[in-house]
């Protein structure tokens, strides 16, 4: 009996650990140039693919009303607040790693490829935005908001 309850904890943990170790949830992002906070993300995943949308703006410098402006497909001119900047990513076969898709900067409209690694137990994601080649991009790590 107490084998069978420690076994049922175990495998509660691990299905938990597991689900934390993906991109799914709400994440705060932090700037990659000066570390500020910036918004928080609302990653959500139907029929295997990845989107994000803006929740929470936390930047005190950004208006309220503020628009993407500079985006150049359906996202023109719509709110940021709640504006889907993560499109069409997908987990990578036998790797704890989500790509395929995109992400656009609000304020520059500009569209990158998007790769997405949880990090430590899931607590962190490492989101990788380049034209072309990972290696020309640049790293943020958002932070998970419980």
């Amino acid at each position: 009996m107490i084998r069978t309850a420690i076994a049922i904890v175990v495998g509660l943990s691990s299905i938990s650990a597991m689900a934390q170790m993906s991109p799914v949830g709400l994440w705060k992002t932090i700037d990659d140039k000066d570390g500020s906070v910036k918004s928080e993300i609302r990653v959500t995943q139907t029929d295997g693919v990845i989107t994000g949308k803006i929740e929470k703006i936390l930047d005190p410098k950004a208006k309220p009303d503020e628009k993407c402006v500079e985006c150049t497909d359906d996202r023109k001119d719509q709110p940021t607040l709640g504006l889907e900047i993560i499109r069409g990513v997908r987990k990578a076969e036998g790797k704890d790693v989500w790509e395929g898709g995109t992400i656009v900067e609000p304020s520059t409209g500009k569209i990158y490829k998007v790769k997405m690694t949880p990090i430590e137990g899931g607590a962190k994601l490492e989101m990788r935005g380049f034209i072309g080649f990972s290696l020309l991009g640049r790293t943020q790590t958002w932070i998970r908001v419980n």
